[in-house]
């Protein structure tokens, strides 16, 4: 999906025409693109968390020639899903987990938190 899905589907759902969903899409990406900017946490309850993450200086290297280099620090965007959007995709699939697969997600849940 991209953004002229989003604003159709809200344009639909919202009996809006396309140019007014638009304008409401770009406004809220704007605003979160604002307090990302700004080095805030963004948080939006029960979908997820955007945040900027500092990542260490390394050495890199080039696979062909193996030739090293430094990488510098810098800043990143990460995302980190909500409860309730880690567990959409198991809800949609209509399958069923074993014992033995619920057992290994509730597992690698707590590892995350």
């Amino acid at each position: 999906m991209i953004k002229a899905d989003i604003v159709k589907h809200m344009a639909t759902r919202m009996l809006m025409k396309e140019r007014d969903a638009l304008f409401v899409v770009d406004t809220i990406l704007d605003s979160m693109k604002d307090v990302i900017v700004e080095g805030n946490r963004l948080e939006i309850r029960d979908f997820g968390v955007f945040q900027i993450k500092e990542r260490k200086p390394r050495i890199g290297r080039n696979p062909r020639n193996k030739v090293a280099y430094p990488i510098p620090p810098h800043n990143v965007v990460t995302f980190k899903p909500g409860k309730d959007l880690k567990e959409l995709p198991v809800a949609y699939t209509g399958r069923v987990c074993s014992e033995e697969e619920q057992d290994d997600l509730e597992a690698l849940v707590e590892e995350d938190v």
